[in-house]
């Protein structure tokens, strides 16, 4: 996890920091309340022990899924949960959580009535329909085997990793994860990122090896001086059952990388989905969809494998979205601390070019950062930036090594000029607030427009984020039904003029740090009171039009909408 930060680096940090504080806002922007005590949303995460981190494997936290289990309109939330080192596996551990939206801004924990009891170290999550029965299932990733969540229908869960085929072998420690159409047939396939090849009895202790030391102090070992472990893809054979076509489809090459976090998204447009993992202290990757069952990576020739010096980060976590309005869908990736996250614009033509320090993100090097989504918080159409940070060291306290173990969250704010300028300090206290933060997943948890975030955190209880702020500005939600494409409408692409303006997205399952977000696409319009068009793409390759209302949130049925005259190259997407 260790980065050597750089001359060049230092530099541009000093210019822009300069430049921040300059411009910093006096009147505040946004006021982010962390209600999570209020709406119930009351226990523990444990991640090994509070005090000291003896092994990699009590650091990385665990991420948390929105997602509407019961079909009631209303986003509810699962979040993952640890273990300790002294837990036996047999005992009654601390479990994993799934609170059901009450309607009225609370959240009743129905774990034991849903089946969700579980015990382990739980790491990632991801939600989708994998059985289109129109019940969204779970996906959750451990340090030994990872379960999958069928949804039966009737509030309950039942447990069928191993039954399914997608279970591993109990070795692998899995991060991130997401459901995707890759090869879209309608069903939607599991991708998992493997973090590092771990062994508790093997592993040395902290100060036991070069990678067991971080300036000058020991710590816990790894991920340097362990070895990597290969990603997993499952294809979905129907009727249950998954098959593992890692090395089929070429997603085993990428050997030597430590996988984090997993973010699908279709960076060249050309009708397939991508996916984008973020690697920590190794290159990140970008398997491009061939089209034909296998993917390459690209991330090398993408320019989306290192930074803009050449040189790889520690990648933990990643977002998708359109922050500059030109149509193309951009990534940004939190790394470790002595080094700046990195925002990589999309130029259309199949690469990407570091725009990190001329956006104005290249600030708060100090930090380590973890979950971020790009959020519109003031529903102004530009999308904003939200990160969470959090030091894996507990020793940084200790000795005073220019971090903190728990650091605040960060806002920026889209200036909607291809910048950004950080707000954190004009945001309310929940931005300012320091903890050992982790997964992130946002959401419009009360149908109102407002988009709230929910965070981990090592070591105490979960943070809920809701912007008690009002805005003039008008917004619209998007939920996706496919009926020849998967149920969920994951692969979707919408695009939407509004004011003069585009705006896209798409429709994604795992994103952020081994997290998931509400899958409803949400659009803050500003000013616009309604929409020229709205147009969707489905997985399927069926393009169509749709009349939404603004400030709501709109179903869109495939096959229900009007049929959008295509190009050439959109009837090659289709065929």
């Amino acid at each position: 996890m260790f980065i050597r930060s750089r001359t060049r680096g230092l530099l541009l940090l000093l210019l822009s920091l300069a430049s921040a504080l300059a411009q910093s806002p006096k009147a505040p922007v946004a006021d982010f309340q962390d209600v999570a005590e209020k709406a119930g949303l009351k226990f523990e995460i444990v991640s090994g022990d509070k005090e000291s981190k003896k092994y990699i494997v009590e650091t990385t936290g665990t991420g948390v899924a929105i997602f509407d289990y019961d079909n009631d309109g209303w986003p509810d939330i699962f979040i993952v949960n640890g273990t300790t080192v002294a837990q036996t596996p047999n005992g009654s551990g601390p479990t994993n959580h799934l609170f059901h939206n009450n309607h009225d801004g609370t959240f009743a924990d129905v774990t034991e009535k849903a089946g969700l009891r579980s015990s382990g170290w739980g790491q990632g999550v991801c939600a989708g329909d994998y059985d289109n029965d129109g019940f969204d299932d779970l996906y959750v990733t451990y340090y030994g085997k990872n379960r999958l969540y069928h949804n039966q229908g009737n509030g309950t869960f039942k447990e069928l990793a191993e039954a399914a085929g997608v279970a591993g072998t109990g070795k692998e420690w899995g991060t991130g994860c997401s459901f995707v159409d890759y090869d879209r047939d309608g069903l939607l396939d599991i991708v998992v990122a493997n973090y590092v090849d771990f062994d508790l009895a093997t592993t040395p202790a902290p100060g036991q090896g070069t990678s067991c030391m971080w300036k000058g102090v020991p710590v816990m070992c790894g991920p340097r001086g362990l070895k990597s472990a290969p990603n997993v893809l499952y294809h979905n054979l129907g009727r249950g059952k998954f098959e593992d076509v890692s090395k089929k489809a070429g997603i085993d090459k990428t050997s030597g990388h430590y996988a984090f976090s997993v973010s699908t998204l279709d960076f060249d447009n050309d009708g397939w989905p991508d996916i984008y993992i973020a690697c920590d202290s190794t290159p990140s990757i970008l398997y491009r969809n061939n089209h034909d069952g296998t993917f390459t990576d690209v991330a090398v020739v993408a320019g989306a494998a290192f930074n803009e010096d050449g040189r790889e980060q520690a990648g933990m976590g990643s977002t998708i979205g359109d922050f500059d309005g030109d149509g193309k869908l951009d990534i940004f990736k939190t790394n470790f601390s002595d080094d700046s996250s990195t925002l990589y614009r999309n130029n259309g033509d199949g690469t990407f070019t570091d725009a990190t320090y001329s956006s104005g993100l290249g600030l708060h090097t100090q930090y380590l950062g973890w979950g971020t989504m790009f959020i519109d918080f003031d529903n102004d159409g530009w999308p904003d930036l939200l990160l969470v940070n959090g030091h894996v060291y507990p020793e940084v306290d200790k000795y005073k090594l220019g971090s903190d173990y728990q650091e605040p969250r960060i806002l920026y704010r889209n200036t909607g000029k291809g910048t950004f300028e950080d707000v954190s300090s004009a945001s309310g206290p929940a931005i300012l607030r320091k903890a050992s933060g982790r997964g992130l997943a946002i959401s419009d948890l009360w149908n109102n427009g407002k988009i709230a975030a929910v965070i981990t955190n090592m070591g105490e209880a979960p943070s809920l984020l809701v912007n008690q702020m009002n805005y003039p500005n008008h917004w619209m939600g998007i939920k996706t039904i496919g009926t020849k494409s998967n149920r969920d409408g994951i692969g979707a692409r919408i695009t939407m003029k509004a004011n003069g303006r585009v705006f896209v997205d798409e429709v994604r399952s795992g994103s952020s740090y081994s997290s998931s977000n509400d899958m409803r696409v949400h659009f803050g319009l500003g000013a616009a009171t309604k929409v020229e068009s709205l147009e969707v793409r489905w997985p399927s390759g069926l393009m169509e039009s749709f009349d939404p209302k603004v400030d709501a949130i709109n179903t869109v049925r495939e096959g229900f909408g009007r049929p959008v005259m295509t190009s050439k190259a959109a009837v090659a997407i289709a065929n």
